[in-house]
């Protein structure tokens, strides 16, 4: 019917192109011949305009189903903008008023609507769906069709209902749009949509401009980020953080160093998140901080890098995210920071909810791991993962490429691999093959009597660090895959047979370690950088002040205060404020004398302080210990200020110790005379007074059985308050 529309003529009239990027244009010619199309698309590869173009052309008015409302107004304008009437494009979401409904229905009816944008809510309502059911449908484009699947990173279950209600309000073709999808996410969506058959254009997932880079999320984090900020100065970039809190807190230690960054997440009034995004646009505003809420109506083409402060929940999320950055094919630097614990609290999120849940989020979750722990190519990785092969063996452009592991000889690992999957019957997850290969007796590997088996503990003589790596990586090379039903089972692909008949080298790189130990005991400014010389003169000075003063050495400075100043080498008392453990308070107290030697050190050595490294830190927690303090002052019960506040004691103990380690003075005797012997707070004073170190664990030891922890971290407070605020 529509074979001889001149598709290049209608791009110029309606778009001003000269020409349809990559399938385009394939896709609208199998929607004009009326038939379902499944396009998989990454970000800024122009999706809508399939949808758009083919909806201007056709008889009818065209249905996009789009989780986005922000999106919406945005499209809508857009295609307004394009013609000569108003109308041409409505959408129908629960923003709108009844006046504003009238409006579009009647527009509809008098059939100068051609683009209706409906949230899938809205097309649900019965009203609606009366209303729909008599007019002409061109067709229905589901956008961000990933939201059908639970494998989806953005599952919601309104979109199961997509189907049943078009069927009720009359058959027309199906176009379902994704930016990103695995085959298992493809499969659910074309089964839920009952579009089996539909034409399926996918197009590559290769970004070539990004660089993808994955960084060990130590505690100078916030200094890591506002240093690279600060040398890409002017640039525009999004930082994504999982939680609203800690949105706020970067974002305010953003603007404590001069970088112009705002804040953005779903619990701030629409007038102020559409107030940012305007900011962000225009460029008032170099930095975004926010949640995954942030981003789905941006089209901003010169986003220059995208910094994820948290592991995302799933590799399909950070795909989505990073694909934000250099979409005018400029540069796009992605970089992850990644902890272990941060993978272990995303675990801990998911209790709770229903086991189907749960297993699907953390099989998820432990694809984002392989992402970030592995040595492979990044690029490699991320676009096997979306099931499409890249030869190169290095890309150039990603941390693992610039910086390659030296190769190892795997094939002997791949043999045990290959052997154990077939021995278990090719019905299990890597975990599960993992623990069999090193011969765990686990009540799982126990209950199917796979401990019985010739293959069981075969590789347990191996070193363990490689079989992650040997699965991850013969999957990438073709010997193994996952399952697409059972997602996660492992199989062995027809090269994985011809392997285990005749094995050929298979040279593997071991994974990144983010040893955990490591990332505990690096303080802030990392231990590498402290100067040994200066760090020693600054343990002198304090030895002096505590024999001059009488007072522990501890009580003037910690150590870790210490470590810091030899590492930033601060030189005044603005500057020492700066440091772990320094309040205004003990800066003024102790800090001249360790400001001069410190200058004095700096001119004499000819040392360039590290300027970058002076990052402002905001008091995070101010609010709190400000609302601690004044409790105290009111001589409310420690207990009851923890239970007000919503944390454990154990954390507010944490809190009362940085407020007065920083320098503040408090008094808690009023709870100390109600909760430990007198006796007992007696000795414990006694052995701080003694005492070389303020360390609890040689407290312990030292006070014996009698004295329990709380009672010794009680008193400790009440020490450092007193002799030394």
């Amino acid at each position: 019917m529509y074979n001889d529309v001149n598709l290049t003529e209608k791009l110029k009239q309606y778009f001003g192109f000269d020409k349809f990027k990559g399938n385009q244009e394939a896709i609208i010619r199998n929607l004009l011949d009326g038939k379902d199309t499944f396009v998989l698309m990454p970000t800024g590869g122009g999706k809508s305009l399939c949808y758009q173009l083919p909806s201007l052309i056709m008889d009818g008015t065209a249905i996009v189903i789009s989780p986005l409302i922000a999106l919406m107004k945005n499209q809508v304008d857009v295609i307004n903008g394009m013609t000569e009437t108003d109308g041409v494009a409505h959408y129908l979401n629960s923003s709108l008023n009844k006046s504003a409904i009238d409006k579009v229905k009647s527009d509809i009816l008098a059939g100068k609507t051609k683009l209706l944008y409906v949230a899938p809510e809205s097309l649900t309502k019965e009203d609606n769906v009366d209303f729909l059911k008599g007019i002409k449908i061109s067709f229905y484009a589901v956008d961000e069709a990933h939201c059908i699947s639970e494998w989806g990173h953005d599952f919601r279950p309104e979109y199961r209902r997509i189907r049943p209600i078009i069927n009720e309000i009359g058959d027309a073709p199906v176009i379902a749009l994704t930016a990103t999808a695995t085959d298992k996410v493809r499969t659910d969506i074309k089964k839920n949509l009952g579009i089996l058959d539909a034409a399926e254009f996918k197009s590559s997932f290769n970004r070539p401009n990004l660089y993808y880079e994955v960084r060990h999320k130590t505690k100078d984090i916030d200094k890591q980020i506002v240093k690279f900020i600060k040398q890409n100065s002017g640039k525009s970039g999004i930082i994504y953080c999982l939680s609203r809190k800690k949105v706020e807190e970067l974002a305010a230690v953003l603007r404590a160093n001069d970088i112009k960054a705002a804040a953005y997440h779903a619990g701030l009034d629409s007038g102020t998140r559409s107030g940012t995004q305007d900011d962000f646009l225009m460029e008032r505003i170099d930095v975004i901080v926010a949640t995954i809420a942030f981003g789905m109506g941006i089209d901003k083409p010169d986003v220059r890098f995208v910094i994820h402060y948290d592991i995302p929940k799933s590799l399909e999320g950070y795909y989505q995210e990073t694909g934000r950055a250099g979409r005018d094919g400029g540069e796009g630097k992605c970089i992850a920071f990644y902890s272990y614990k941060d993978l272990k609290k995303l675990e801990k999120f998911m209790e709770g909810k229903p086991v189907a849940e749960q297993d699907i989020g953390r099989q998820l979750l432990q694809e984002t791991a392989a992402y970030a722990e592995s040595s492979v190519c990044r690029r490699k990785m991320l676009l096997h993962y979306f099931g499409e092969e890249y030869d190169k063996d290095n890309c150039g452009n990603c941390d693992n490429c610039l910086h390659p592991q030296v190769k190892i000889e795997g094939k002997e690992a791949l043999e045990v691999v290959l052997n154990a999957i077939a021995a278990i019957k090719e019905d299990f997850r890597t975990d599960y093959v993992i623990d069999f290969v090193e011969g765990k007796e686990t009540n799982d590997i126990v209950a199917h009597k796979h401990d019985k088996l010739e293959e069981f503990g075969s590789g347990e003589d191996m070193d363990e660090k490689l079989w992650n790596p040997v699965i991850r990586q013969a999957l990438i090379a073709g010997y193994l895959k996952k399952d697409v039903e059972n997602y996660g089972i492992l199989k062995i692909t027809p090269s994985g047979k011809k392997f285990m008949k005749n094995p050929q080298s298979f040279m593997i790189v071991k994974d990144n370690e983010f040893n955990e130990d490591e990332e505990d005991d690096s303080h802030e400014g990392g231990s590498s950088a402290l100067d040994p010389t200066l760090h020693a003169m600054l343990k002198d000075l304090r030895k002096k002040v505590s024999v001059r003063l009488k007072l522990p050495p501890y009580i003037i400075f910690q150590d870790i205060s210490l470590e810091q100043m030899a590492t930033v080498y601060p030189i005044t008392l603005e500057d020492l404020q700066n440091v772990q453990g320094v309040g205004a308070g003990k800066a003024r107290r102790y800090g001249k004398e360790f400001v001069a030697l410190i200058k004095k050190y700096c001119e004499e050595n000819e040392i360039e302080r590290p300027e970058d490294l002076r990052v402002r830190t905001v008091a995070k927690k101010s609010v709190l210990k400000v609302k601690i303090i004044q409790s105290i002052d009111r001589q409310v019960a420690l207990d009851d200020i923890a239970e007000a506040q919503g944390i454990d004691f154990d954390e507010l103990l944490d809190e009362v110790e940085a407020i007065v380690y920083s320098g503040t003075k408090i008094n808690i005797d009023y709870f100390l005379e109600e909760v430990i012997d007198d006796d007992h707070v007696d000795d414990i004073y006694e052995y701080f007074k003694e005492s070389e170190t303020d360390d609890l664990e040689t407290a312990m030891e030292e006070l014996g059985e009698d004295y329990t922890e709380e009672e010794v971290r009680l008193v400790r407070i009440k020490f450092i308050s007193d002799m030394g605020n």
